[in-house]
């Protein structure tokens, strides 16, 4: 999968986005999203300290810091999404599923 995603992320876009993420981070509206502790991915109670602010477009692909595009995440959900967007995700996924379990073929 990794041979056909292509980034070519615009730098000023992504310091415009992620200043607002910082802004983000410290609103009413984050806090409330947050305070329940539940990642949006993985479903896993982490407490509201352990959860990132994702970009479900992530901001490297063209996406913005709006309430329309950020989502609690935990850590590990959030650095193995990457700068997939959402369908580019459920591929990989995919793609992982059809290979199948990695076991040695018995001779």
């Amino acid at each position: 999968m990794k041979e056909w995603v292509d980034i070519r992320k615009d730098d000023k876009h992504v310091a415009r986005e992620r200043a607002a993420a910082r802004e983000m981070r410290k609103s009413a509206w984050w806090q409330r999203q947050i305070a329940s502790g539940v990642c949006h991915y993985c479903g896993r109670q982490v407490g509201a300290a352990a959860l990132t602010l994702d970009h479900v477009v992530p901001v490297a692909r063209g996406g913005r810091s709006n309430k329309g595009n950020v989502v609690p995440a935990c850590d590990a959900c959030n650095k193995s999404k990457g700068a997939l967007t959402p369908a580019e995700r459920i591929l990989a996924e995919l793609e992982h599923q059809a290979d199948g379990p990695d076991v040695e073929p018995v001779s």
